[in-house]
């Protein structure tokens, strides 16, 4: 079966790198492509953008007009993939609900407040939300678990992330994640045991805290790393991704997993069976 897409944030790094994705696969099907108003690419046929040959269906300026381009022939999408903002990917979320399309969300840098919104749309749909689509990342979530069950306190742990110099939020999505794995794990809280600064005469450190180190810098695609660190020895479980491509092919596994799903709100560990 193939895949019909629409792909939010075309003219972005992740939504170049989903399209070529989704171009490059052979169950694959681009559907439409949308960006906010004002961006050089809106009007430029999707085909051309990538460095393909044209497929008659132009970059647009809203969901609503990607959607209308994707049904004129016929063949409604079969699922949204958004990697854009917070406030973008709660609006596409209503959109989708009410449109019943499935819907893939990597944004991170949510409110708790925008969660909601987003969870109330998935009693509609099904929706996959995961802060990292990497097949990769998601075995490191399992990975730190088990790790941090096995050692069994006697172990301070530190979260450790590095991303690109233009990343807005911080820490990243991934690291939260981790952070909330590793305290479930551990009977500790996150936030409430996390230490996301420290500076000057701080005192030694406390049993229960989960140490959070944010990198900034240049192009780095995206690094995470678990240290666990006893007396005499220290654990480190690390992902590294050199390519957004890791990310757009686990979207794309996650938006055909989709298909046939219950409205409710899954994550990667459902597509890949990690529960």
């Amino acid at each position: 079966m193939t895949t019909r897409i629409l792909v939010a944030g075309a003219s972005g790094r992740m939504g170049r790198a989903i399209l070529d994705t989704i171009f490059s696969d052979p169950h694959g099907d681009v559907a439409g492509a949308w960006d906010r108003p004002g961006v050089p690419q809106i009007g430029k046929d999707i085909g051309e953008y990538c460095g393909r040959d044209p497929i008659g269906i132009a970059i647009t300026h809203s969901l609503k007009a990607a959607l209308g381009d994707a049904t004129s022939g016929g063949h409604p999408p079969h699922a949204i993939i958004d990697f854009t903002v917070s406030t973008a990917s709660v609006e596409n979320a209503a959109f989708a609900a009410t449109h019943q399309i499935p819907l893939v969300i990597g944004t991170t840098g949510f409110t708790e407040a925008q969660k909601g919104e987003i969870a109330a749309a998935a009693t509609h749909i099904p929706i996959v939300m995961a802060p990292n689509m990497s097949v990769g990342v998601n075995t490191l979530f399992k990975l730190i678990e088990d790790a941090a069950r096995l050692l069994d306190g006697g172990y301070d742990i530190e979260v450790i992330e590095a991303h690109h110099r233009l990343k807005k939020d911080a820490p990243s999505g991934t690291a939260v994640r981790m952070a909330e794995i590793l305290a479930a794990a551990t009977g500790r809280s996150y936030p409430g045991d996390a230490v996301f600064h420290r500076e000057g005469m701080i005192g030694p450190r406390s049993d229960r805290e989960i140490g959070m180190q944010t990198i900034r810098g240049g192009d780095i695609v995206g690094e995470h790393t678990a240290m666990f660190c006893g007396i005499g020895e220290r654990l480190e479980i690390t992902h590294i991704a050199t390519s957004r491509t890791t990310f757009a092919q686990g979207a794309l596994r996650a938006a055909k997993w989709l298909q046939g799903k219950a409205p409710g709100l899954y994550d990667m560990r459902d597509v890949l069976g990690l529960r």
